[in-house]
C-alpha cells in the first residue's frame, strides 16, 4: 500500500500566501492597520522561547506584526494576569498567546481565562471550548484546528469514521476530540493509563497520537487502512507514533516533522487576522443613535 503523506509544511506555505493577500486587503481598507500578535513569554524556558520566535518569523512572513513580551521566571500569577489585562484592553492587539507551559508558581488556568475570547486566537480559554465544544463560534485550539485543516485538504473521509485520539490534554487531545466528534465522527478518547489500549487502536480509522511519549504507538497496533495523525515532536525529530513502521500498512499520515507543526502555527497567525478583520467590521458598523 502506497501511503499519502500529509504535508502539513506545504499546506502552511500555500496557506501563507493566501493570508499574506488578506492582510494587504485589510491594510487598505483600515487605513494602514495590521493584524498584530501578542506572545507571553514567562522564564527561560529555551524550547518555549524557539516555539515563540517561529511564530513571530510566521507573522512576519505574511505582513502581520509580532509583540514579543518576555517576562522573568520570577513572574507572579497577579503579575501575569496584569499584562494579560493591558492586552485585553489594547484595540491594536488582536491575538495574545501565553506560551505553554509558565513556571509553577503561576496559576495558568486562571491566567488563559483571563485572555479575552474575541483575542482568544489560540484557542485556549474554557469559554472557547466550551463555544467550540457546542458548535458555536469561536477560535479552536490551534494544533487540533490546524489538524482539522489538514485533513480537510487532503479530502480524508470523517463521516461515521472510528476516531481514536490518544492523548486528554486541555488543549489538544480534548479539543481534538469534540471537534472530530462535530465533524460526524465516533470518537474514543485514550490516554497513557488506558486498559488494552492496543485492541482500542485496532479498531479506529483515523489515529490521533497527541500523547507526548515518544514513539509510544506501535505500529502493529494500527490497522491496515488507517489514517495516522502523529501530533507529538520528541528531540531526534521522533513522534508519539512509530511512523517508520506504520506507513507501508497506512492510507495515509503526517510526518514528524513537517505534518503537524507548521498547520499550528499556521491556524494561529490565521486565526489572529480573522480576529483583525472582525475588529475591523465592527469599526465599520456605525453607532446606532
Amino acid at each position: 500500500m502506497s501511503a499519502m503523506l500529509l504535508d502539513g509544511k506545504s499546506l502552511a506555505q500555500s496557506c501563507e500566501r493566501q493570508i499574506a493577500q488578506r492582510v494587504i486587503r485589510l491594510e487598505s481598507a483600515s487605513g494602514g492597520a495590521t493584524p498584530i500578535l501578542a506572545t507571553l513569554l514567562v522564564g527561560d524556558d529555551p524550547a518555549s522561547a524557539t516555539y515563540v520566535r517561529m511564530k513571530g518569523n510566521a507573522c512576519r512572513r505574511v505582513g502581520m506584526k509580532s509583540h514579543a513580551i518576555e517576562l522573568p521566571a520570577s513572574t507572579t500569577t497577579e503579575q501575569l494576569l496584569a499584562e494579560i489585562d493591558r492586552l485585553n484592553r489594547d484595540p491594536d492587539v488582536h491575538g495574545i498567546l501565553l506560551q505553554h507551559p509558565v513556571p509553577a508558581q503561576i496559576d495558568e488556568r486562571r491566567c488563559f481565562d483571563a485572555i479575552a475570547a474575541e483575542k482568544d486566537v489560540d484557542g485556549v480559554t474554557c469559554l472557547g471550548f466550551g463555544r467550540m465544544a457546542m458548535g458555536e463560534a469561536a477560535y479552536g485550539a490551534a494544533t487540533p484546528a490546524g489538524i482539522m485543516r489538514l485533513l480537510a485538504h487532503y479530502q480524508i473521509p470523517l463521516i461515521g469514521k472510528h476516531a481514536v485520539v490518544v492523548g486528554r490534554s486541555p488543549i489538544l487531545g480534548k479539543p481534538m476530540a469534540l471537534m472530530l466528534l462535530n465533524a460526524h465522527c465516533t470518537v474514543t478518547v485514550c490516554h497513557s493509563r488506558t486498559v488494552d489500549l492496543a485492541d482500542h487502536l485496532r479498531r479506529a480509522d483515523l489515529i490521533v497520537g497527541a500523547v507526548g511519549i515518544p514513539a509510544f504507538i506501535r505500529a502493529d497496533w494500527v490497522k491496515e487502512g488507517a489514517v495516522v495523525v502523529d501530533a507529538g515532536y520528541h528531540p531526534g525529530g521522533m513522534g508519539d507514533v512509530d511512523l517508520e513502521g506504520v506507513k507501508s500498512r497506512v492510507m495515509a499520515y503526517t510526518p514528524v516533522p513537517g505534518g503537524v507543526g507548521p498547520m499550528t502555527i499556521n491556524t494561529l497567525i490565521l486565526q489572529t487576522l480573522e480576529a483583525a478583520e472582525r475588529a475591523q467590521r465592527q469599526r465599520e458598523i456605525p453607532p446606532v443613535e
